[in-house]
């Protein structure tokens, strides 16, 4: 991309939002990248917009000038969406943050795209209305959108592409598209909102978002168990599932995972082996019968008495240490690089998949903890690599076994974080030559001059 380009569109950016354009160099470090591992790639400046409009009319004025503009929230992304690896002008979003209607009777609501889940929940707390998806750490809604996020709660209330009914969305042009409507099922022409989500910003920049709500559960019960094996803790996941219990949560931490949580979050009471977690949300009487359920599968496949609590400060304290275990892992092992896989499968591939990653790791000699929202498939690695390129390329390598394993069972390279950098080569291992070209022709269509997020989602054709 031209630098001159750029140059033009920073001072006619400047013109329009004054000091809310940043050429600050700690402003622009903050804004060259995620929480992975890649490098960063500095934006040339950080456009901090508060509206829809405003956002549109920062569009406009890249377009004009041809400015490669890269979206931005909570920066918690994991796979490189944040890098601007062409330069150019990072659209920060995270200042709005107004919730915009809330429709108790109707269970939805409309926010801005800088909310933040925890934000949403306080607000809707009062209401006893609850927003469901919970991919962990302060991530907005607006970039939960844009990477197709899931977490913890996805194996009973879905992802966050179940949990979206419409969406405002800001083209390359800077023409605002609102699709979908407050209705729970509609036949009205192509599907542009779930197009564009986990289109992460190549296709438009999401400002406001309908979303689907719940009630809080009557009841909730957060439980424990531990195994000896970690297939039979796996097994366990699977057959809660083809059981059909409906769980609220359920996680699985190998023993080096529980080992690294112990230490870092401090949980008293538990060994280093191979752990569930488990929430079961309804009524009283509900929740005992699926208690009972699970607790009978947990014997039956050699797991420990429950350990469990309706006590909400105990059941905070179980999924914050859940929530934490990146930074567990980190802590592990000071120093060291974590690189974060996101694999899923099918259910009933599972045991051969965990079992079958789980010996990859002890082959390629990285410590690698497994941790798993084991209930819809998907499971993550966090391996550790020490200082230096050789151990970078051991990480990548032991990347490409694991979802060559994951694609060969009929699975997918991500689950939740999406492509961003890091899973641009695995695009054509799971897409055929037909599915790409159309995906490049969507991409022609809306952003001709290719501004969004270059260099990003998908492979470049071979020369």
């Amino acid at each position: 991309m031209s630098t001159d380009r750029i140059e033009a569109a920073i001072a006619e950016l400047a013109l329009h939002f004054g000091d809310r354009l940043s050429r600050n160099m700690s402003v622009r470090e903050l804004h060259a990248h995620g929480e992975g591992y890649h490098a960063q790639h500095f934006p040339h400046a950080v456009v901090f917009a508060e509206s829809t409009d405003e956002v549109s009319t920062a569009l406009k004025i890249c377009n004009a000038h041809r400015a490669p503009v890269i979206a931005f929230g909570g920066g918690t992304s994991l796979e490189g969406q944040l890098n601007a690896v062409a330069g150019g002008i990072s659209v920060d979003l995270s200042r709005m943050t107004a919730v915009l209607e809330v429709n108790v009777g109707d269970l939805d609501c409309r926010v801005q795209a800088g909310v933040t889940r925890q934000a949403l929940n306080a607000y809707l707390r009062d209401e006893g209305l609850f927003f469901p998806v919970d991919p962990g750490g302060e991530a907005t809604i607006g970039g939960m959108c844009a990477t197709r996020a899931s977490g913890t709660g996805a194996v009973r209330y879905g992802t966050i592409r179940e949990n979206v009914l419409g969406l405002t969305v800001v083209l390359a042009d800077g023409r605002v598209m609102r699709v979908g409507r407050r209705v729970r099922k509609s036949a009205m022409g192509y599907d542009l909102t779930h197009l564009m989500i986990g289109s992460e910003g190549t296709l438009g920049l999401i400002t406001e978002v309908q979303l689907r709500l719940h009630g809080i559960p009557e009841m909730m019960a957060a439980a424990v168990c531990q195994f000896e094996t970690l297939a039979d803790c796996v097994e366990t996941a699977v057959q809660v599932m083809q059981m059909g219990v409906p769980i609220g949560r359920m996680e699985l931490l190998d023993d080096v995972q529980m080992d690294a949580c112990i230490a870092y979050s401090k949980l008293e009471g538990y060994r280093s082996v191979p752990t569930m977690f488990f929430e079961f949300a309804g009524g009283p009487a509900s929740v005992r019968e699926h208690i009972e359920t699970v607790e009978a599968i947990v014997a039956e496949n050699n797991g420990s008495a429950f350990q469990w609590s309706t006590q909400f400060e105990e059941r905070a304290a179980l999924w914050k240490a859940r929530h934490a275990v990146y930074w567990a892992c980190l802590a592990y092992r000071p120093g060291y690089t974590g690189i974060s896989t996101d694999a899923v499968v099918p259910i009933s591939a599972l045991t051969d998949m965990i079992l079958g990653a789980k010996s990859d790791i002890e082959a390629s000699g990285i410590t690698a903890p497994i941790v798993g929202h084991i209930g819809d498939g998907n499971f993550h690695t966090v391996m550790l690599v020490p200082p230096g390129a050789d151990g970078i390329e051991k990480a990548h390598e032991l990347d490409r076994k694991l979802i060559a394993r994951a694609l060969s069972l009929g699975g997918s390279a991500s689950g939740e974080h999406g492509v961003g950098l890091a899973k641009m080569e695995f695009m054509a291992d799971e897409h055929d030559e037909v599915a790409l070209d159309i995906m490049r022709t969507i991409k022609k269509a809306l952003d001709p001059n290719n501004i969004l997020n270059p260099g990003k989602m998908l492979p470049p054709l071979a020369s």
